[in-house]
């Protein structure tokens, strides 16, 4: 199959990560892939797989955008010339881009809704979902049917997998020299990796820490990720007097760096399609804790693979915190657990296989 990728930017980041991945598999297996985008820091990794890069200029966040227009007809000649036969997008806006494209080139549009939409009237006028939409897990395709009255039957639920080796402790470096080169002391480290957004989360988990620092004086909040709401955290950890026990790094150190030297991961989300980051931290066998809401459930199965606490809820993920920080055996039995999950649950090959597969049904369709 010949087999075009349209994304917003290739910059660090959730959507840059499935697409790489799903990518460079289709690539060995033997499939043409070409991903057309703004531009970003991961270029060279897409290059590297033997991906065709497009440039195009799609950096928007406007439905109704004159630069969709112009990424369609600098797109157009190129489904021809290559004999495009699957389009994929992955934002709203090359959504409607890939729609107009599909409709022009009379090719299937495969969407994948990696989170959850505002309902809005554009959307309702101009769906744009495509003859196959891939939902992150299963509380994604509830949201699409339930909120947007998505077919059902068009909709098929295919999780993130990630590179279980890739992530295991064997293949990480020296956790110590990591320690000094990210300037944090001896204490245990909780951790965040997420871009610095309100839905993430991170207001509640800096404010948690006022209680785990009661219980474990040396601890240290680690946050790695860029984001609109820095200066709004930064000012918050000043207010708390928390600053000397608060690191904010950018994500671009390195996500496996970053794992080696946690003894507890977070996520707090207020919304969340499934969490790369989280399952990247259960392949690397870091305990998890996380918001009780939407796909972490799907990945977080309470004192069996993590443990949950409720969304905006500062005390309980301060108490499931200090609890496997306190516990080893605990965080050691959680660990344990969430690794073998994510390795027989969420392999990229599994994935992989399973988007073919969806492909494969929408070039059977149109013929």
């Amino acid at each position: 199959m010949n087999i075009l990728y349209i994304t917003n930017h290739l910059n660090i980041g959730g959507i840059t990560s499935y697409c790489l991945t799903l990518a460079s598999g289709l690539k060995r297996k033997g499939h043409s892939v070409y991903i057309a985008s703004s531009g970003g820091s991961l270029i060279h990794e897409f290059i590297k797989e033997g991906i065709r890069y497009i440039p195009i200029p799609i950096k928007t966040k406007k439905e109704i955008s004159p630069k969709i227009i112009m990424c369609e007809f600098s797109l157009s000649g190129i489904i021809k010339v290559n004999n495009i036969q699957i389009i994929h997008s992955h934002s709203r806006t090359t959504q409607v881009l890939a729609t107009l494209l599909s409709r022009r080139a009379h090719i299937p549009h495969v969407y994948t809704c990696h989170g959850y939409f505002k309902r809005r009237l554009l959307r309702r006028l101009f769906p744009c979902w495509g003859d196959k939409t891939i939902a992150i897990s299963q509380q994604v395709k509830e949201h699409l049917v339930h909120d947007f009255k998505v077919d059902e039957g068009r909709i098929t639920v295919i999780h993130n997998g990630i590179d279980v080796e890739k992530f295991s402790s064997g293949s990480f470096g020296s956790w110590h020299q990591v320690k000094i080169d990210l300037g944090l002391g001896s204490g245990p480290v909780i951790g965040i990796v997420a871009r610095l957004s309100d839905v993430k989360g991170h207001q509640y988990l800096i404010r948690a820490m006022l209680q785990v620092l009661r219980e474990v004086p040396d601890a240290q909040l680690l946050i790695c990720g860029e984001g609109k709401e820095k200066e709004n955290l930064v000012k918050l950890v000043d207010e708390l007097g928390v600053s000397k026990s608060v690191f904010f790094k950018p994500e671009a150190q390195g996500t496996q760096n970053m794992l080696s030297v946690m003894d507890v991961f977070v996520m707090p989300s207020l919304k969340e399609g499934l969490g790369l980051a989280l399952m990247e931290a259960m392949a690397a066998g870091v305990p998890v804790v996380g918001s009780n809401i939407g796909g972490i459930r799907t990945l977080i199965q309470a004192d069996v693979t993590g443990l949950l606490a409720e969304p905006a809820d500062c005390d309980g993920l301060s108490r499931a915190i200090v609890a496997l920080l306190k516990d080893n055996n605990k965080a050691q039995y959680l660990s344990d657990n969430a690794r073998r999950f994510i390795r027989e649950h969420f392999s990229k090959e599994q994935m992989i296989r399973e988007t073919e597969e969806v492909y494969a049904q929408c070039l059977n369709t149109k013929r």
